[in-house]
């Protein structure tokens, strides 16, 4: 097979296995790890082939993970540490130092290996990571304080943990920690020094480049990727493996500066974070050969129950005993959410390859010798892990966050941009039918008479910091921007296309809608136009000032929609429809025909005398 013809494979492979885990609500690392290890046992065709230097592989993925870690980064705000700093500070220090000795523990007394190995496996696997949180989160949605915690753990704990590696090998290269204690601590002052100081350094270099504007438009994406490049080899270079804090850094500075917008940077890092995860995991796991996997699948298993049943609960529970700042639910919920991903699979790559250089240097050494034959084992090892800790929580984390409250089984609820008469009026027949809403308006007295109405209700701008930023949007699904200003409602639409999806943002038919090209606002700068027939805001505020109600009307194939606008008039605006399958959502202006058995809110003149269910 050519190196064209298995490039070709990988990115399709990737693809498919992000359409169908999207499709089918699976984490995507399960597929792309089964179709790496089947793309590999199928077609025998691996990396190595292509690549003959093992190094050269090492140095691409490592730089793929700093890009990875780069893009978390910018999605940390320290608005959200408002709530969930504590937890975070706690996760990120005080259980990481009881992750490390009791995944030593239980590596030596599951595996049977070395202590030094051992140690270097638990250095490892304190980390969980972007490349596996990210898909599970966006899979749960839970509440915002929670999904805080996980984020910002998962993106802060792996260049720990690589630099946590990176000491222990040393250890084991000195001989010991007694010989080797000055060693590590000057590198971990150095990498502490270089990471944060070289990462912060940079942000505020680019952060003034940007704002005055030295960086054109079009080479911003591509110089960000060679910064990042460069940060993470200049790291490197200085003090080995302090890279992955430099980027982490680089990319929090960058997020929480106020000077430039980095938004557009952000969704082309996100872009480009897809294919990259999907490459590294095809990539990684079809390295490990089937021979490999049963070589250690036994011991293997014995150790991954060991980290889902006893180390991830013991860290939680410890970490944050007696602290206040999160209730046992979510402590339960995070110790047991901590999948690993691909900075392990990367990290223990490039470690069993400087165990097995570290022995080979220094031949006749039988101590070293086991260890490097030990390392071997070690890869396998952990995509049994991966593979596991990634099914259990993926498969897990859903069903159990919403048994303990703190995420929605199908979030659909609305977020309506405006907070008019005839928008509380929706609101409210939606909301006392069960449905979550949330109002969102800059006007105090429309604000006020929402919450009058028992409505969830905020005062803010929908396209300010604040709404982006410390909002709660947990078990919402849809926005349905219904301001009195079409342009806000475009605004609002484009902002928040990245959070809930195009097809769940939603506008109010803008009045400029029938006019000339040349007049009305370009139709990709909007959202999807809602309610039947594309009622204008002036449409839906008179029918409602006329003495209009939303009405719920279940359709049936004896009820049908004739026979609805047949009771309530032509004139009647369908507003939501409701079932099982797809949940609530609005329903679309272009949509002609209502497919029945389904649950309609409508505003019509009057109430009939008779309903029919």
């Amino acid at each position: 097979m050519s190196f064209l013809v298995y490039l070709s494979f990988l990115l399709g492979l990737g693809v498919l296995a992000q359409w169908i885990a999207w499709r089918l609500k699976l984490p995507s690392i399960l597929l792309l790890l089964g179709f790496g290890f089947a793309l590999s046992y199928f077609t025998g065709a691996q990396i190595d082939a292509y690549l003959k230097d093992e190094s050269v592989l090492l140095s691409l993925v490592g730089y793929f993970v700093a890009i990875i870690l780069f893009e978390g980064g910018l999605t940390l705000k320290f608005a959200e540490l408002k709530e969930a700093g504590a937890p975070v500070m706690r996760l990120c220090t005080t259980a990481v130092v009881v992750a490390f000795i009791a995944t030593t523990v239980a590596a030596r007394y599951t595996l049977g290996y070395h202590w030094e190995v051992c140690a270097l496996v638990g250095a490892i696997l304190v980390v969980t990571g972007p490349t596996v949180v990210a898909p599970i989160l966006r899979l749960i949605q839970p509440r915002k304080k929670v999904a805080s915690i996980v984020k910002w753990e998962g993106i802060v704990v792996d260049p720990i943990g690589a630099v946590l590696a990176v000491l222990v090998f040393q250890v084991i290269q000195g001989g010991g920690f007694n010989d080797a204690w000055d060693q590590v601590l000057i590198s971990l002052i150095k990498t502490i020094v270089i990471g944060v100081g070289f990462g912060f350094g940079l942000a505020k270099l680019v952060e003034l480049a940007l704002k005055k504007h030295f960086i054109p438009d079009f080479m911003e994406s591509v110089f960000f990727l060679a910064l990042v490049a460069l940060a993470f080899a200049g790291s490197n270079a200085l003090q080995h493996e302090s890279g992955l804090l430099t980027v982490t850094v680089l990319g929090v500075a960058l997020a929480n500066q106020k000077s430039v917008s980095i938004r557009h940077i952000l969704e082309f890092k996100e872009h480009l974070r897809v294919l990259i995860i999907s490459l590294l995991f095809l990539i990684l796991s079809g390295r490990v050969g089937l021979p490999a996997l049963q070589a250690v699948w036994l011991k293997g298993i014995y150790f991954l129950i060991a980290l889902i049943v006893v180390v991830r609960p013991l860290s939680v529970f410890l970490s944050n005993l007696g602290s206040k700042k999160t209730s046992f639910k979510e402590q339960l919920f995070l110790s047991l959410l901590a999948p690993r991903g691909i900075v392990a699979a990367a990290v223990t790559s490039v470690f069993a390859l400087e165990l097995q250089h570290l022995a080979h240097s220094r031949p006749g050494i039988p101590h070293l010798e086991a260890l490097a034959s030990q390392a071997e084992q070690m890869v396998p090892l952990v995509f049994i892990v991966i593979l596991g800790t990634v099914a259990f929580y993926g498969l897990l984390a859903a069903p159990l966050a919403r048994r303990l409250g703190l995420s929605h089984k199908n979030p659909d609820g609305i977020l309506f941009a405006g907070a008019d008469p005839w928008t509380v009026s929706v609101a409210k027949a939606l909301h006392d039918d069960g449905h979550l809403v949330l109002l969102l308006d800059t006007r105090y007295q429309k604000i006020a008479a929402a919450k009058m109405e028992g409505l969830p209700a905020e005062r803010a701008n929908i396209l300010s910091e604040y709404a982006e930023e410390e909002i709660d949007f947990g078990g919402l699904g849809h926005l349905v921007a219904a301001t009195p200003n079409d342009e806000v409602n475009s605004l609002a639409s484009q902002e928040f296309g990245h959070r809930f999806g195009k097809a769940k943002v939603w506008q109010i038919t803008p009045g400029d809608n029938d006019f000339h090209h040349s007049k009305a606002v370009a139709h990709h700068m909007r959202g999807r136009l809602c309610f039947h027939n594309g009622p204008r805001f002036a449409d839906l505020e008179t029918f409602v000032r006329r003495g209009a109600v939303v009405k719920k009307t279940q359709l049936t194939d004896v009820f049908t929609l004739e026979d609805f606008h047949t009771t309530h008039g032509e004139d009647a605006i369908i507003l939501f429809q409701h079932d099982e399958e797809k949940g609530l959502r609005p329903v679309s202006a272009e949509k002609s025909e209502i497919t029945a058995p389904t649950t309609i809110y409508a505003l019509v003149k009057e109430a009939p005398a008779a309903e029919t269910k």
